[in-house]
């Protein structure tokens, strides 16, 4: 015979139920406390649950049910009490959500007895669930990134805010940031100024700049990049900085440049016209075989400077042409990469993951004077833990031309108050700057 189940939340409703359905030959077997209903974890309530057959004979009486067992469960709590008991669930899943939905639930329960002074068992659950789902659209629509938000610190923010602002990228701010949450304390976040200084200095022993010297003869440097950077340009100031500045204490040295850049239009031209105008000596190489006699041929020069061809960082095959065509130039004391500093943070990532191939030691920055913000540089090259070389800051030949330093970086960071002085005695330029005559 099969044994059927019914819930209500009594005894007696539950028997009328099953009588109601199944008429008055039935037999119950067992019956049990369960919890029934709910939203969210919210709003269970007690009920009786009857296991039964239908019996062949008709039913005698149904037997009572023990006091202990059958206690007639509330038909229909009040709302107050509904109210309690969604604080009490929710106190035990969160105490911050118990204090957030407390009010709103209390706002909702007056004016739910101003519409009704004795609502119905229904009509008190449906207000009830519809008040859980606009708290919990709410608190999904301003829940923990909100409250994260409004928990933080002003001093965190303004200076998430300035990193954002200097273009640093979002996972060198978050570091940053995260640094800050945890080597400052709550009292000392109040002190605005040194927390700003604090962060200076991170980002400033963040930037590593190339101290590479070589005393071999000939100091053979090429530089390699992508188009449009000016990377001839930016020869022909190197070329001019060893030829006619030199470093303090130094004799201007004997330099010497060749170009493989024969498929743009006019690059030889306009690196003759430099080395002209300078007194430096300039040849051209189609093949990597005129690459290997010229360097052979000039061994009693002190520098040797190779103008490469600006390539897409797309461009694989021809990327890997040039390596080829450099490899005639035998161990190169330098390679340089060149790259704009206007150029996007995913870009300067390509760019630098494509050229890995030739090795470059360190990185040049050009356009420097192009744009204020400095952090997609600093962010990247942090990334890829490749040291500044120089900076280009112009046309002119030779004039905008130096040495990378950080305090060079640091004082244009847009927005933070830069103390010069107290930047440069922690970050002291070395005294091989060079200077024009």
């Amino acid at each position: 015979m099969e044994i059927l189940t019914e819930q209500a939340a009594s005894y007696d409703e539950c028997l009328a139920k099953i009588t109601a359905k199944y008429g008055p030959n039935v037999h119950v077997l067992r019956q049990k406390r369960v919890k029934v209903g709910g939203f969210l974890g919210f709003f269970e309530r007690d009920a009786i649950e009857l296991n039964f057959m239908i019996a062949r004979e008709p039913l005698r009486a149904a037997p009572a049910p023990s006091p202990s067992a059958s206690a007639p469960a509330p038909r229909a709590a009040s709302f107050e009490e509904e109210k309690r008991r969604i604080l009490s669930q929710a106190a035990k899943t969160s105490p911050e959500i118990a204090s957030r939905i407390a009010p709103h639930i209390e706002a909702i329960s007056k004016g739910a007895q101003k519409a009704s002074q004795a609502p119905s068992g229904d009509d008190r659950l449906d207000s009830i669930l519809e008040t859980v789902r606009k708290l919990e659209k709410r608190i999904g629509d301003s829940g923990p990134a909100t409250d994260a938000a409004s928990a933080e610190h002003e001093t965190v923010l303004k200076i998430e805010r300035l990193l954002e602002q200097n273009d640093f990228s979002a996972s060198y701010t978050r570091g940053i940031v995260a640094r800050v949450r945890s080597e400052f304390s709550l009292e000392e976040l109040g002190d605005y100024d040194r927390v700003q200084d604090t962060v200076i200095e991170w980002i400033g022993e963040s930037i590593a700049v190339s101290e590479r010297g070589h005393t071999a003869k000939p100091r053979v440097i090429a530089l390699v990049g992508p188009t449009g950077v000016g990377k001839t340009t930016t020869v022909a100031k190197l070329a001019a900085a060893y030829s006619l500045a030199a470093s303090k204490g130094s004799r201007p040295l004997n330099v010497h440049v060749i170009t493989i850049d024969n498929y743009r239009i006019g690059a030889k031209q306009q690196i003759e016209i430099y080395g002209n105008i300078m007194n430096i000596p300039v040849s051209c190489a189609e093949t990597s075989k005129d690459l290997e006699s010229l360097i052979a041929m000039h061994q009693d020069m002190d520098i040797i400077l190779i103008d490469t061809i600006g390539k897409s960082p797309k461009d694989y095959s021809r990327i890997a042409e040039m390596r080829h065509f450099l490899e005639a130039a035998g161990q190169l004391s330098d390679v340089h990469l060149a790259m704009s500093a206007t150029t996007k943070p995913s870009d300067m990532r390509e760019i630098m993951q494509q050229y890995e191939t030739f090795g470059y030691d360190s990185v040049i920055i050009t356009k420097f004077d192009e744009t204020s913000r400095i952090g997609n540089i600093v962010s990247v090259l942090g990334e890829r833990q490749k040291p500044l070389a120089y900076i280009t800051t112009g046309q002119r030949v030779p004039q905008d031309f130096e040495r990378a330093s950080v305090a060079r970086f640091l004082i244009n960071l847009e927005g933070f108050r830069v103390n010069r002085a107290r930047i440069e005695s922690l970050f002291p330029v070395g005294e091989d700057r060079f200077e024009w005559r």
